[in-house]
């Protein structure tokens, strides 16, 4: 009985992936637009990444656009490409150097926990989840399911 609940509940497996994958991409995106682009943009001329303020603009740009359409499971294996792109980036211009954890708490305080810098865990959790999406489908209430089932009735239909 319990086989059989679980077996129906698997194909909702992809579902929270793709939709804390694609919350997280969209609110990267409305933080850095939020506390003013041209603080993002100082970053990445600080990290020596080429042309700094058409570079900080895409990246804003993709996380917004690409975290939306990760939500609604729209075309999710081409928008993987341009989303790997930022975390690979992300992974040997920040991150690398940290290490695996992203979490190290330093101390305690009175005004609360105090945490070190971040290492790349969050950036290669993202890249799994990705890369399931992609291997393994959208999952349910995507976009994606919607077109190839169109695609597939249009198909049906002509022949």
């Amino acid at each position: 009985m319990i086989q059989e609940h679980l077996k129906a509940l698997k194909g909702l497996a992809p579902l929270p992936v793709r939709l804390m994958i694609g919350y997280g991409f969209f609110a990267h995106g409305i933080a850095k637009a939020a506390r003013g682009p041209e603080h993002f943009v100082s970053i990445i001329q600080a990290l020596g990444i080429p042309f700094g303020e058409p570079m900080a603009w895409f990246t804003i740009g993709l996380e917004l656009i690409c975290g939306a359409m990760m939500i609604a499971g729209f075309l999710v294996p081409l928008i993987a490409l341009p989303m790997l792109a930022i975390l690979a980036v992300a992974i040997v211009t920040v991150h690398a150097q940290f290490g695996f954890s992203s979490i190290k708490l330093l101390d305690v305080t009175s005004s609360g926990p105090r945490f070190g810098p971040p290492g790349m865990e969050t950036d290669l959790l993202y890249i799994a989840g990705i890369a399931a999406l992609v291997l393994g489908g959208p999952g349910p209430f995507a976009v994606d399911n919607w077109l190839r089932r169109q695609f597939l009735r249009a198909r049906r239909s002509r022949s």
